[in-house]
């Protein structure tokens, strides 16, 4: 019943005065100050659990975790607080923006990350992946994996200097690069790396990280796992998307699933070492991914991701 109060407020909303719609398609593009207040105003109508703050777009859509839901479903109910970690980045040409963060539910605090579009000054698109503890099989407190801190990654608020910039279309190959040498990785690069270029998977430093003692791989850094050929259980990167490029701060949001069929079972690493596969099922990752671009090579990447059933469709792609 409360969705559908939900859904009729927000009715309502959307077509109670067409004059200022009308008013409204005639303001200027959002620039990076506007895009920011709407994901700090998002933030805001979350926790309070009031989508009715906000001003929604007449086809507005909404997801969490890949899937399809009503406006006001889902985290709008349960978000009970946000973390420290506020990673905010934009795209004024595309009208885009987004936020990594942490998201609290009661006593659980997970890793989230949000994309946002905005279309007339309103909200056509809002996408949310949830890393929820709970739901990876994992409990109790885990500060690492939850409360990452801005401080230890000041590249990521860095702008680029303009010698350093490149176009979209080259930020995206660069990125689109980095899938292509996953997929079936066998040791051959398809994009290039910084020699600093570390790597946090739902606020787990998984590069460069000998105290992760566990999954000996960490200790390598980005190019070096690779040229290993130490991924080579992850079968297929479809479904890519790359709906928002910050030109300023060097960034690419990508959108993602990996597939793992499961079949593998032990291969040879490149320096003819033996290792087995960890997925022995079929099931597949979706994953939320933000790439930082210096100079040509990719310096730093975030990622949020979740399991999900095995081959399961993007429901921001047709079929």
């Amino acid at each position: 019943m409360r969705n559908v109060v939900i859904s009729l407020a927000l009715t309502a909303l959307l077509f109670g005065d067409a004059g200022a719609a009308s008013d409204i398609s005639a303001t200027p593009e959002c620039d990076r100050t506007c895009l920011y207040r709407f994901i700090d105003n998002y933030l805001e109508a979350l926790v309070h659990h009031d989508p009715l703050r906000l001003p929604w777009a007449e086809h507005g859509r909404f997801t969490e975790n890949n899937v399809a839901l009503q406006i006001g479903d889902g985290l709008w109910g349960t978000a009970t607080g946000l973390g420290d970690y506020r990673l905010k980045f934009a795209d004024p040409e595309s009208g885009q923006v987004g936020i990594f963060g942490v998201v609290k539910e009661s006593s659980a605090s997970s890793m989230f990350a949000v994309r946002m579009k905005i279309e007339h000054q309103r909200i056509s698109e809002l996408e949310t992946l949830v890393y929820r503890l709970a739901d990876a099989g994992r409990t109790g407190i885990q500060s690492l994996f939850t409360e990452p801190q801005p401080v230890e990654k000041p590249i990521l608020l860095e702008n680029v200097s303009e010698a350093q910039r490149r176009s979209r279309e080259h930020m995206i190959a660069i990125a689109d690069g980095y899938f292509d040498t996953l997929q079936l990785n066998d040791g051959t690069l398809h994009t290039q790396f910084d020699e600093n270029c570390n790597r946090s998977e739902n606020g787990l430093q998984t590069t460069n990280n000998p105290a992760l003692t566990s999954r000996p791989i960490t200790r390598l850094g980005c190019e070096a796992q690779f040229k290993l050929g130490f991924y080579r259980y992850d079968d297929r990167l479809r479904a890519r998307r790359y709906p928002l490029v910050d030109e300023e701060r060097g960034l690419v949001l990508a959108a993602v699933f990996i597939d793992h069929s499961g079949r593998l079972g032990t291969y040879e690493l490149t320096d003819g070492t033996v290792v087995e596969s960890p997925w022995h099922r079929p099931h597949s990752l979706c994953m939320l991914e933000l790439f930082k671009i210096v100079d040509g090579r990719i310096r730093q990447i975030e990622a949020v991701f979740i399991n999900v059933p095995y081959g399961m469709a993007s429901p921001w792609l047709p079929e």
